[in-house]
């Protein structure tokens, strides 16, 4: 599955499980972008996947994670790996 479908599903699972309508997003999206974005057919920026995620109280990196790991342990295993990138261009970065 392609992440931006990924990240449009993940948006949605995680404001249904929060149990929010997309009114409740009034002060940082309209409903009708939201829903644009939830039906994959805008791509949110950054600033703006972070008010979103303001508005559910996770972490942005918490749904992109969910958008690219799927499952517990596809998200296991994304986290290991990133974990595992960012040692390696910290390491990477002390030696130059």
């Amino acid at each position: 599955m392609a992440a931006k479908n990924s990240l449009a599903k993940a948006l949605k699972t995680v404001r249904k499980a929060r149990g929010l309508s997309q009114e409740a997003f009034s002060d940082v999206s309209s409903r009708t972008y939201l829903s644009s974005l939830e039906r994959d057919l805008k791509s949110p920026t950054l600033n703006k996947l972070a008010e979103l995620c303001e508005v559910m109280e996770i972490h942005p990196v918490t749904l992109v994670a969910l958008a690219y790991g799927g499952d517990a342990k596809g998200v296991d295993l994304l986290v290991e790996r990133v974990r595992r990138e960012i040692t390696e261009l910290k390491d990477a970065s002390d030696t130059v």
